[in-house]
């Protein structure tokens, strides 16, 4: 982490910091840089996303899936009522009128049937073919900087110092919760239990979980 020196006072480029300046620890550079570059990916990752969904907005349980089964647990569509169409929203069967933001969107008179409306897409209007190349180029380069970032942080200590919880942090866990349970937070340099255990979890099961369950959806990958 690097140290910035922050002060009320003006603090010219040859004057020494004041003795009452306040000392803030923020990330690297090269920390910040990826972490922007996640960032970024993971915004057009999920938009396009949500338009790929509104392909077949689905899902299921089990093996198989299809119209000939009844196994859908989560649905978004349309339907003719007799006050006209309406969205809806099904989970485990269960029916939720959602109409003007799942399944029937749009401007006064254009609306049209589709899962999430044209402002959560990318495009806003419908090209499957367009979102997944915006969402597998978004992917690569999430992937990309993050095993860039795994081994930068192996090679200059920054998993094993500050993420890597220790003894004293599994002690100190209790703690932790009760103090964020009363908004009581401590700023440290290092990381608390919880930021570790969140980054942890964070970094190294949910990303990568995201990254392998997401090519699935490449016909390079599910071919084989």
């Amino acid at each position: 982490m690097e140290s910035v020196v922050v002060s009320q006072s003006t603090v010219g480029p040859d004057t020494a910091a004041p003795k009452d300046a306040t000392l803030i620890y923020r990330q690297s550079r090269w920390t910040r840089l990826t972490h922007w570059l996640w960032a970024i990916s993971l915004f057009f990752m999920l938009l396009s996303g949500l338009q790929i969904f509104n392909a077949r907005p689905q899902l299921y349980i089990g093996k198989e899936s299809g119209f000939a089964y009844n196994n859908t647990i989560f649905a978004i569509g349309a339907e003719n009522t007799a006050n006209g169409p309406r969205g809806y929203t099904e989970i485990f069967g269960k029916r939720f009128d959602t109409t003007g933001v799942l399944g029937w969107s749009g401007p006064a008179g254009r609306e049209t049937s589709r899962a999430f409306p044209s402002w959560a897409t990318i495009p806003s209007y419908y090209d499957l073919g367009t979102a997944r190349v915006v969402h597998f180029f978004f992917a690569w380069i999430l992937t990309t900087t993050l095993v860039v970032w795994l081994v930068a942080s192996l090679i200059n200590g920054h998993l094993r110092r500050d993420l890597a919880p220790r003894i004293d942090d599994l002690r100190r866990l209790p703690r932790d919760i009760t103090d964020h349970a009363r908004l009581k937070f401590h700023h440290r340099r290092e990381y608390n239990t919880l930021q570790k255990i969140a980054y942890g979890g964070v970094m190294f099961v949910l990303l990568p979980l995201m990254i392998i369950t997401g090519l699935a959806m490449s016909p390079s990958m599910n071919a084989v």
